[in-house]
């Protein structure tokens, strides 16, 4: 690659606590994948103090100060390094980053897929087993010697009273010293050679054994549950254990030590304030483009995300990739390969949550404060579904900084609910395609148009505002979303952390809200997207509020995608709604009359949106932005879509280079900073707010 070049300099190596930092002399070698240190730039021509392979490495930029960085390797050895200031660091940070993910996708197009090979470990003598072809004389279990306990032979296992739960306490405290073992022992072996650290039946020893030992300590808090029922009497009917948060916190099995505790409830109001954005651009300096909605035209992709091809040809690269990853590890920093991408970038998923505008503008139609919310909660829980593509899990494109997306909605003002009960459009998606050409040759008063913006505001941490308006029914919603994603095992985390505010501005109402968490589930074999954890609604003018809870799949007993939630007015503590259902097939709601009503939403129309063709698009639009990853990602050329996914990726590493080296802030185009959120730059309220000023002066 033109971008690899060999560098060398001083940077300061943290040792220990004893020692504390130290100068050394690193040099990057990019052939070789190695980073390698000495004593001084004299010594060069000895032998390193110290060697780490790239591949596979995680290189990131340290959150304490704009100096520090971690580079750590799949061997799990890690370099703790400071620049001499933030120029030099983003230099070496973007070296090493396009050094490591140059050698970890040689490793990786070197490497059959794991579909070809055994995993059966243990299997002394098969000859099946590619592992053991290699190596006749020890697998991985028997070089570990990872031994089994074993209960005294001729005796009976007897009733589980409560001094055994010690027992197994003991035994689990063993087995849990023995996995440790094995994490070590794999760790410590070379990353080349007969026997190595990148072995793909070790790597899937070491993933699925982190999982096991967590299985086993949510089986042992069932035994815990279970006696103490038999205290108490049997558990109610319907009772469902919910799997536990990781027992083991891996964090100190590693050298990094790179994890954190990961909670159950990783969205709780603690959480939105727990880390701020750094980002603080300047006032806006780039002209913002208004967008005539007359040039969008109704949008006909249809990329549905249901292929497994590619997950299953490459599993080889995410065993890799786990091996890399700890227990409540941060992945904001860690380069996703390119086949678990969906067609689409984030910023677009964000568009696609409003495909139901009826629904969305009924809401103002709404005749009481009561209504209003429940129609609001109505809407909010049938977004979901749609903005998910397919039922396999894949990840949209990270938005670069200063990325932006448009679209809008049109939809006959008869289509829109005014009356209560009549909240959801009966038109069926086959018959959707014929509104939209209605649509067509109708005058501008026999329709509402709802506009949509979204810009990538923030690159660390990433942050998203989205903005959506309908100026003809005086409502408009504005959010900022930081999503920060986490490892867990064998899921992936991701909290929404952020705020989103409705405002109705015929009723003077605004509605607070925050998202749920997304979990990425059976990463090894067929992920899925399950969301979780309670979201809370509010209107503090009118006093209704509501309350929802996404609750992921139970360990034993339970349901997928099941959600419930009730609407209440604060004052009198008077629930006037309740709801439950799976929010990605059927609703039941149950109001304060009796009435229930159910949706399916399966059935639900969809309003397409409408969007610019490509060649009227700016350069930094999403779809133009992204337009050669995706034709790659739909011909089905990885290799292709990598190489152009890498170019934006350097040309974003670049021109932030450029920006510390000149201590040029970023300015935003259509998001301003306001507290601790970020704010469309002419929302609809402050104008409507002048027009009303201008006319009581002309009045």
């Amino acid at each position: 690659s033109d971008h690899m070049e060999n560098i060398c300099g001083y940077l300061m190596k943290y040792t220990n606590l004893v020692t504390g930092w130290q100068y050394r002399f690193f040099v990057l070698n990019n052939d070789a994948g190695l980073l390698e240190y000495f004593v001084n730039e004299q010594s060069r021509h000895l032998k390193p103090r110290g060697t780490l392979q790239l591949a596979g490495a995680v290189i990131s930029p340290s959150d304490e100060d704009s100096h520090t960085f971690t580079v750590n390797a799949a061997s799990g050895e890690q370099y703790k390094l400071r620049a001499t200031d933030a120029k030099e660091r983003q230099h070496w940070v973007s070296r090493l980053q396009i050094c490591t993910q140059h050698h970890t996708e040689a490793i990786g197009k070197n490497n059959p897929p794991l579909k070809s090979r055994s995993f059966s470990l243990a299997s002394q003598g098969s000859a099946n087993s590619p592992g053991v072809q290699r190596r006749p004389s020890q697998n991985a279990v028997s070089f570990f010697n990872v031994g089994h306990h074993r209960l005294p032979t001729g005796k009976r296992v007897p009733i589980m009273q409560p001094d055994h739960l010690v027992d197994v306490r003991e035994m689990m405290s063993q087995a849990e010293g023995q996995q440790r073992d094995l994490i070590r022992s794999i760790e410590c072996l070379p990353v080349s050679g007969h026997l190595t650290s990148l072995d793909q039946d070790l790597l899937m020893l070491k993933a699925t054994s982190m999982a096991t030992m967590n299985c086993l300590n949510d089986c042992f808090h069932i035994l815990q549950l279970q006696h103490a029922s038999q205290q108490k009497g049997s558990l109610p009917a319907g009772t469902t254990i919910s799997w536990l948060d990781p027992k083991i916190s891996l964090a100190n099995h590693f050298k990094n030590g790179a994890a954190q505790n990961f909670p159950a409830e990783i969205n709780k109001a603690a959480s939105v304030r727990e880390e701020q954005p750094v980002a603080e651009p300047c006032q806006l300096t780039r002209e913002p483009e208004e967008v005539n909605p007359e040039e969008e035209l109704e949008d006909i992709c249809d990329d549905k995300e249901d292929d497994l091809g590619a997950v299953e040809e490459q599993r080889s690269v995410i065993l890799h990739l786990l091996s890399q990853l700890k227990l409540g590890m941060d992945l904001t920093r860690v380069v996703l390969p390119t086949f678990i991408l969906e067609k689409r970038s984030l910023l677009e998923m964000y568009a696609d949550f409003m495909s139901h505008p009826d629904l969305f503008i009924a809401i103002t139609n709404g005749a009481t404060p009561e209504e209003r919310m429940i129609r609001f909660v109505e809407y909010y829980l049938t977004s979901f579904h749609e903005g998910r593509k397919g039922a396999i899990a894949k990840k949209p494109y990270n938005p670069i900084i200063g990325e932006t997306f448009h679209c809008s909605w049109r939809l006959p003002k008869s289509d829109v609910a005014t009356d209560a009960g009549s909240n959801f459009s009966a038109h069926s998606p086959s018959e959707q395609g014929t509104i939209s050409k209605d649509l067509e040759g109708q005058t501008e008063l026999d329709y509402y148009t709802v506009k949509f913006v979204a810009e990538q505001v923030s690159h660390h941490p990433p942050v998203s505002g989205f903005y959506a308006e309908c100026v003809e029914r005086k409502m408009c919603v504005n959010a900022h979303v930081w999503t920060k994603s986490k490892f867990l095992g064998m899921s992936i985390g991701v909290t929404m952390v952020g705020e989103g505010l409705l405002s109705l501005l015929e009723h003077g109402e605004e509605y607070t809200f925050s998202l749920p968490c997304a979990y990425a589930r059976s990463i090894l074999t067929v992920p899925w997207v399950e969301l979780g954890g309670k979201v809370n609604i509010n209107c503090a003018k009118t006093g209704y509020s509501a309350s929802i809870n996404f609750h992921t799949k139970p360990f034993y007993g339970g349901k997928l995608h099941r959600v419930t939630g009730e609407v209440k007015q604060n004052t009198t503590n008077t629930v006037v709604c309740r709801v439950q259902g799976e929010w990605n097939s059927v609703l039941e709601f149950t109001y304060s009359n009796g009435e229930t009503k159910y949706v399916d939403l399966t059935k639900l129309s969809v309003t397409r949106k409408r969007v610019r063709p490509l060649e009227k698009q700016g350069p930094f639009e999403s779809r133009r932005l992204w337009q050669h990853v995706t034709e790659s990602l739909r011909d089905g050329d990885i290799d292709k879509a990598t190489e152009h996914k890498r170019a934006l990726e350097e040309r974003q590493r670049n021109e932030e280079r450029l920006r510390a080296e000149t201590e040029t802030p970023w300015c935003t185009k259509y998001f301003l900073k306001e507290g601790d959120g970020w704010v469309y730059h002419k929302p609809l309220w402050k104008t409507v707010s002048a027009a009303q000023t201008q006319q009581m002066d002309t009045n």
